[in-house]
């Protein structure tokens, strides 16, 4: 009996220092173990803790010799159940801290890993990525593009000035020969009229020298019969005279009378032919002066409608070309003005389009890490509530999750 007694007195000094010095020790092997958050579960109050610490410090007191068996047996059984209790407690609190324990590890492998990928998300941000150079290279493609379509802009803009200078010399050229045209139709039309003038007078001298040549015909006719009716009437006389030959003052008389008639007629008839000779001249002058006029008018004419036709070709060949030319440059710059839309356009776009999707997938990335950072703020809270609660804080060095440790260790000794 007092053997038994002396040994649940061991027991509970044993016991006592267990309580009394495991919490410094533990406390040390509890600091020593990295820290980690897990999710919050329900552990023992620090009242109860309290009330059976206490009561295993009641059980250390030393036993008065005084004490019956009876009260020896009742507190012997009462420290076997207190013993019972703490040692299912404590094992429970064990298995729970050695589960926190563990998600404490995985949950900082995998905030290493969160640090890695940040690191590594953080570098990649800071450093010039493979897809800015990539970018960077097509953007100065499309600049050295752009530099070369402007350069053929410029070129073609040169072309059209050239085009448009030519294009005003042949507009001045064609007014010139226009302005000259206009002059020789005016000069065709004067020279028309000239020649019409001149057949006019042609016809008019015409029946000028029609009329003259039968008036001369009806003169020469009359002259023929006044001839012919003298010599008549000579005869006659002529024939009284050689019958009467007793009177030859008559004879005489009818000499002299013939005689002044034939130098009469001699020159009435010289002087009709010398004034039809002269009329005849100067109208044949006047026809021949009149036809040279015609023949080098129409030669003129004939020149000018030469050089007309000639013009006229040359005007419509310089205003088809001049249509051309224009056709094409409008054309060019349609076309030009097109590709260079397009171009620019097309540029806009996908930059546009690279751009927003370059901000979407960094918005989603950024999105992400936002996300597993906050979940990992609220677990850390919570990991830090669990494993630091304010009670924790407030109460003495000796009570805590290192007794836990200190009896799982007992407990694995036993």
């Amino acid at each position: 009996m007092t053997q038994n007694t002396h040994t649940h007195t061991h027991t509970r000094s044993w016991a006592c220092y267990t309580l009394l010095s495991s919490p410094s020790r533990m406390t040390a092997a509890y600091r020593g173990t990295p820290r980690s958050y897990g999710a919050p579960s329900p552990v023992m109050t620090s009242a109860g803790y309290r009330g059976k610490l206490s009561a295993g410090r009641s059980g250390c007191a030393p036993v008065p010799d005084a004490l019956d068996l009876s009260q020896s047996t009742a507190i012997t059984n009462e420290m076997k159940i207190i013993r019972t209790n703490e040692k299912e407690q404590l094992q429970g609190l064990n298995d729970r801290f050695v589960t926190f324990i563990e998600k404490v590890h995985h949950l900082e492998q995998h905030n290493r890993v969160l640090e890695a990928e940040v690191a590594s998300l953080r570098q990649r941000h800071n450093e010039p990525s493979r897809l800015h150079d990539l970018y960077e290279q097509e953007i100065r493609e499309l600049r050295s593009r752009v530099e070369e379509l402007t350069h053929e802009k410029s070129q073609t803009q040169l072309d059209c000035v050239h085009v448009t200078e030519t294009l005003e010399r042949l507009k001045e050229k064609l007014d010139e020969e226009i302005r000259l045209r206009e002059e020789a139709e005016n000069s065709l039309r004067g020279y028309r009229k000239d020649v019409d003038d001149a057949t006019l007078a042609r016809l008019e001298l015409e029946k000028k020298v029609e009329s003259l040549l039968d008036e001369i015909g009806f003169l020469r006719k009359v002259h023929e019969e006044e001839l012919q009716d003298v010599f008549n009437s000579l005869n006659v006389k002529q024939v009284s005279v050689e019958m009467d030959v007793s009177k030859p003052d008559l004879a005489v008389a009818l000499k002299d009378i013939r005689a002044q008639y034939e130098v009469l007629s001699s020159r009435n008839q010289q002087q009709a032919e010398e004034w039809y000779r002269s009329k005849f001249a100067s109208v044949t002058e006047v026809a021949a002066r009149n036809n040279d006029a015609i023949k080098q008018a129409r030669d003129e004419l004939s020149e000018y409608r030469r050089q007309v036709q000639a013009r006229t070709l040359e005007i419509e060949a310089l205003r088809g070309h001049n249509e051309a030319l224009e056709r094409q440059l409008a054309e060019m710059e349609d076309r030009h003005s097109n590709e260079i839309g397009e171009l620019q356009v097309n540029q806009l776009e996908n930059a546009l389009r690279s751009t927003k999707g370059e901000m979407s997938r960094h918005l989603r990335e950024y999105q992400e890490l936002l996300n597993v950072k906050m979940a990992l703020d609220i677990e850390i809270a919570a990991y830090r509530s669990v494993a630091f609660p304010p009670w924790r804080l407030t109460s003495s060095q000796g009570i805590g999750v290192p007794v836990v440790v200190r009896k799982r260790r007992m407990k694995r000794s036993d």
